[in-house]
């Protein structure tokens, strides 16, 4: 994607304080003094056979990014693809409503859209919020000594694989769809509320891989702790049974992280997958100061956030952003 990039025309506006030359989740333009507007978009095919439930997820995982960066979603469009001649209309209304609930319940206007024919059906968001530039939160500013946090567990990319080969049980699939469609906003407000250094959301590439753009950006090396990384069970029972559970973009992620993690030999093929596994609307991955960390744990508990994990901690300066997973 970079090298697509690369060729688009260089960004010479001075309003832009966040664009297409960083990692970042979001692009940001500031538009007054202490005030910037942040945007993002993102859809994906569904993962989940209900509508309604594929509607809250994709609006859930649109917001994500948003609340990654430390800003506060406001509108959004509806980006929709629909085969109306060969899928019946009230899967386009639950798919649209979940996600309109849900938007709801981040108390965002979905104020309008756009929808194409296609024969796969898409769904998301394109969402605009707002924030203060000097409160912008990166995915480049980790520090040396600082404890990093997961705030949803993984598996996602195996769980849905195995819904779609029907080999995960009717409980297996709620939790997945709970996890999944949990907005991450309570977790934002509470990493906002203790101040922290860094901060993404765990998606496409993975744990590793995400972990992999906050140490390059930052100039720092990471150490994980795989065993204390939270795994959903229905997912690791799958990974434990059969290798072939793993979806093959997880498996393209682990080759891509292979030039810049370090795997202690007493983690599995299965650990490893699992860390690389790609997530749909995943959990924040905080960085967070040591002196802060009992302090944003509490905060996350209170906030209800799904789990508040305490997974690695980041080590001495590392131009490669280094990551070692040690058992």
């Amino acid at each position: 994607m970079q090298t697509v990039l690369k060729e688009l025309p260089p960004i010479t506006d001075p309003n832009v304080l966040v664009g297409i030359n960083s990692g970042d989740d979001c692009a940001v333009y500031q538009i007054a003094d202490g005030l910037a507007i942040i945007q993002t978009v993102d859809y994906f095919t569904p993962i989940v056979d209900d509508p309604y439930d594929y509607g809250a997820i994709a609006v859930a995982n649109a917001l994500s990014d948003v609340y990654a960066m430390g800003a506060k979603p406001l509108i959004a469009l509806n980006v929709v693809g629909f085969h109306s001649r060969g899928l019946p209309l009230e899967i386009l209304i639950r798919m649209m409503k979940g996600g309109g609930d849900k938007a709801r319940e981040a108390g965002v206007s979905i104020i309008g859209g756009h929808t194409i024919d296609d024969k796969e059906p898409k769904y998301g968001l394109s969402v605009t919020g707002i924030i203060d530039p000097a409160d912008i939160v990166y995915n480049s500013t980790a520090q040396v000594g600082d404890v990093l946090f997961l705030t949803k567990p993984l598996g996602v990319g195996i769980l849905t694989t195995g819904i779609k080969r029907r080999t995960v049980s009717k409980a297996a699939i709620a939790r997945g769809v709970e996890v999944m469609a949990t907005l991450n906003r309570d977790a934002s407000l509470a990493m906002i509320e203790v101040g922290i250094n860094a901060c993404t959301d765990i998606t496409g590439y993975g744990l590793l891989g995400h972990l992999g753009e906050m140490t390059q950006g930052s100039g720092v090396g990471a150490r994980i702790h795989a065993r204390a990384v939270p795994v959903m069970q229905a997912s690791r029972d799958l990974i434990d049974a059969d290798l072939d559970a793993v979806p093959s973009g997880s498996k393209n992620n682990l080759k891509f992280v292979s030039s810049f993690v370090n795997f202690d030999p007493g983690i599995t093929e299965a650990e490893r997958l699992m860390l690389a596994d790609a997530q749909t609307s995943g959990g924040l991955l905080i960085s967070c100061p040591a002196k802060k960390a009992d302090g944003l744990e509490a905060a996350l508990k209170d906030a209800g956030t799904i789990i508040a994990a305490r997974i690695g901690t980041m080590e001495a300066e590392d131009d490669t952003g280094r990551i070692d997973v040690v058992p």
